[in-house]
This record gives structure tokens, sequence and C-alpha cells, in this order.
């Protein structure tokens, strides 16, 4: 395929059945919670996601401190859903705000960054 790619306008493929998250732009870690985090939902076939996230600052991680939320896309359905938070970790946000974006071929979406969510 050979698609136009121009500096401004970079073509993305994305794989259906893919869940893709996207959080504010930051600059360091630590610089402000990662929060709203938009899900790019890829319809066409079922998609399965683990978000994890711990401090980023050190190896907590090592010991346990660490969160995850599993995702999930069912494509016969159409149903998404995301479990529940396990786990935790110090200065984690107790509740996390996701915004759902579904893609599909009849209906594509341009995928922009989230510099203005802030």
């Amino acid at each position: 395929m050979t698609v136009a790619a121009p500096y401004e306008r970079l073509p993305l493929f994305i794989k259906a059945g893919s869940i893709l998250p996207i959080g504010p732009e930051i600059e360091y870690t630590g610089q402000k919670p990662d929060d709203p985090i938009i899900l790019y939902v890829y319809t066409g076939a079922d998609a399965r996601f683990t978000l994890y996230e711990d401090e980023g600052t050190n190896y907590n991680y090592e010991n346990g401190e660490y969160a995850t939320i599993e995702m999930t896309y069912q494509d016969a359905t159409g149903e998404f859903t995301i479990g529940e938070r396990k786990g935790d970790f110090p200065g984690m946000l107790k509740e996390r705000t996701f915004q759902v974006t579904f893609v599909s071929k009849d209906k594509p979406r341009g995928f922009a960054p989230t510099k203005n969510l802030t």
C-alpha cells in the first residue's frame, strides 16, 4: 500500500482488535497525573488489554506496588468492559477517568494527541 505521509499528517495503521490507551502529554515522570486517558478501541475483532501503572520513579513495582486494570472488547456484541483496578501504590490516583473512542473501517477516526486534555 502506498499512502501519502506528509509531516503534518502521518498515516497510522492499527490492527482490528486493538485497544490503544493515550494519556496527556508530559515531559517527565511525575509531572502530572496521567488523567484522563483516551481509549481508542479498534473494532473488527475481539480485544483484550491490561493497563499497568506504577510510581514510575523507583523499583517499588518489584515489591508488588503497582496497579492493573483489565479491559475487553467483544466484537460480536459491541460490548466494551473496563474491569476493577487491582493493586495499589503510593501516590496512585484514587479515581481514573477514561474517554472511550470506537474506531472501525466504516467509521475511521483521526488520531489526535492529548495535549489539550489538561
